[in-house]
């Protein structure tokens, strides 16, 4: 903020976020710190590049007034995004009930004998921000996909890797987000735990079967056949259901 008599300017920088084809504006506040009217008038090393309104107007006594300072589309990048264009805001005392027709550039001719205050503003061009950094969607990192259980309730690792691929192609098919993925790899891994938890109670049923046709002396039960087939539907839906 400036430390004129008259009026306070802030900020002392125009910063513009710099974008390519792209009209950007920032603003200027205007303090008068006196009593008296304030007539200002604002000044650019290029005009061609900015707009200014209102570029010269009164700030009544005690009161305050915005400037809108506008740059219009540029079609490429300064080197470094340096920029050198500077602004001047002259500032002088008036009498009381002028207006903003009223004012002329007489009005800050100090050879007139005018008391003119001026204040010199820089342009900095900010730098665009930078997108996120893509996450890899096809991670295997924490995934559980299931595999397949053999007939002794052994996973078969194979299977497991095979449809441990198929899972990551399967997400990057689906272009999740990374909470859409962590969220489908957690119910993945809950239902994987389900089915191995279900083929343990399954094989130990089969286990005390086994032993039961063997103390009997009999062949191979009925039952024992039909839990195997239940065993195989079970199986043969949850690899369908990855």
């Amino acid at each position: 903020m400036s430390r004129g008599d008259l009026l306070s300017i802030h900020p002392l920088e125009l910063k513009f976020p710099f974008a390519l084809r792209k009209q950007i504006s920032c603003s200027l506040q205007l303090s008068n710190k006196t009593d008296n009217y304030v007539a200002f008038k604002v000044k650019t090393t290029n005009p061609k590049k900015y707009c200014v309104r209102p570029n010269a107007g009164v700030v009544l006594p005690r009161s305050t007034s915005d400037v809108i300072v506008t740059m219009q589309a540029q079609k490429e990048a300064p080197p470094d995004m340096n920029c050198r264009d500077k602004f001047l805001l002259q500032s002088v005392k008036v009498n009381d009930g002028i207006t903003a027709k009223d004012i002329t550039s007489e009005l800050f001719n100090k050879e007139a004998g005018h008391v003119v205050e001026e204040c010199k503003l820089k342009v900095v061009y900010l730098s665009p921000p930078q997108p996120p950094s893509p996450v890899h969607e096809g991670s295997e990192e924490g995934s559980s996909p299931r595999g397949s259980v053999s007939d002794n309730g052994h996973v078969n690792a194979a299977e497991f890797s095979t449809a441990a691929k198929a899972f990551n192609e399967q997400l990057e098919a689906q272009d999740l987000s990374p909470e859409q993925t962590r969220t489908h790899i957690t119910k993945l891994t809950e239902e994987k735990k389900s089915a191995l938890q279900q083929c343990n109670k399954i094989r130990h049923e089969l286990e005390l079967l086994k032993r039961e046709g063997n103390k009997s002396g009999g062949g191979v039960s009925f039952m024992f056949v039909i839990i195997i087939g239940l065993l195989g539907i079970f199986m043969g839906y949850m690899m369908k259901k990855s």
